[in-house]
C-alpha cells in the first residue's frame, strides 16, 4: 500500500501565510517522493460573518498558486469535508480528486453584500456544478447542503465515516504512476475548458508517451 500524506485546514481561520505554507510543503513532499502516494485533506470551518480582512491580493496570489500545485500534483488527492466548510476549506475541497462529504456537511461561499469578488470557489464550483448548479451560491451566499453537492457533483460520496471510503481510494490508486494521474488529470481538465483542435497536442503528447512505455516494456521483456 501507498503512502497517505495528510494535511488539514481551518476554513475558520482567515487566509495566513501560515496555510499558504502549510498547502506549499505538502506539496513539496510529494513532487519530492516523485508522487508516490495518497494525498488526503480533512478540511472544515469556515470564515464568521462576512469576508475576513487582513489580507491583500498579494497573499491571495500565492494561496491560488498553492492551491493550483495541489489541484496538479503528481498524485491523486482526496478531501474530506465534515460539517460546515468555507473560506480556505472550500478551496482546498473544491481542488481535489475525490471529494467526500459527511452528510451535515454544508458547502459556503463567501458571501459581502458590499463586495464583488467571491473567491475562486466560485470558479471551480462553476467547473463542476455549471453555471445553473453554482448561481446561487455564488450570487447570493446560499449554503450547498451534503445532499445537494452530491446531486450537483460537487461531492462524490456522503458517508458517515470517511475510514471506509479511504482505504477504497487508497486501494483504488494503490500502485499508480503519480505522473500519470497527473497527465491524465491534464487531459480531463483540457477536455473541459479548451476545443478539440487546442486539446489535440496533448493527447497525442499522451499517446507518443504511451506507445514509447510500451515499446521499452517490449524491449526489456524480450
Amino acid at each position: 500500500m501507498e503512502p497517505l500524506h495528510t494535511l488539514e485546514i481551518d476554513g475558520s481561520a482567515p487566509l495566513s501565510p501560515a496555510a499558504v505554507k502549510a498547502v506549499a510543503a505538502l506539496c513539496d513532499r510529494i513532487e519530492d517522493r516523485a508522487g508516490r502516494g495518497l494525498v488526503v485533506v480533512r478540511v472544515a470551518g469556515a470564515p464568521a460573518g462576512d469576508r475576513p480582512g487582513g489580507f491583500d491580493v498579494t497573499l491571495v496570489t500565492k494561496w491560488e498558486r498553492a492551491l493550483r500545485r495541489l489541484e496538479r500534483l503528481p498524485a491523486p488527492t482526496v478531501a474530506v469535508a465534515d460539517g460546515v466548510c468555507g473560506g480556505t476549506a472550500l478551496d482546498v475541497f473544491l481542488a481535489a480528486d475525490l471529494r467526500v462529504a459527511t452528510p451535515d456537511t454544508r458547502l459556503l461561499v463567501p458571501r459581502d453584500t458590499t463586495a464583488t469578488w467571491p473567491g475562486m470557489a466560485a470558479y471551480r464550483l462553476v467547473q463542476l456544478a455549471g453555471v445553473a448548479g453554482a448561481r446561487r451560491a455564488v450570487l447570493f451566499g446560499r449554503p450547498i447542503e451534503a445532499a445537494e453537492a452530491l446531486a450537483l457533483g460537487i461531492a462524490d460520496e456522503i458517508v458517515d465515516d470517511p475510514k471506509d471510503v479511504l482505504v477504497a481510494a487508497a486501494e483504488l490508486t494503490d500502485g499508480l504512476s503519480g505522473q500519470e494521474v497527473a497527465i491524465r488529470r491534464q487531459l480531463l481538465f483540457d477536455a473541459a475548458t479548451t476545443g478539440f483542435e487546442d486539446a489535440l497536442g496533448a493527447h497525442l503528447a499522451a499517446c507518443d508517451r504511451t506507445l514509447r512505455q510500451g515499446a521499452a516494456k517490449e524491449a526489456a521483456a524480450s
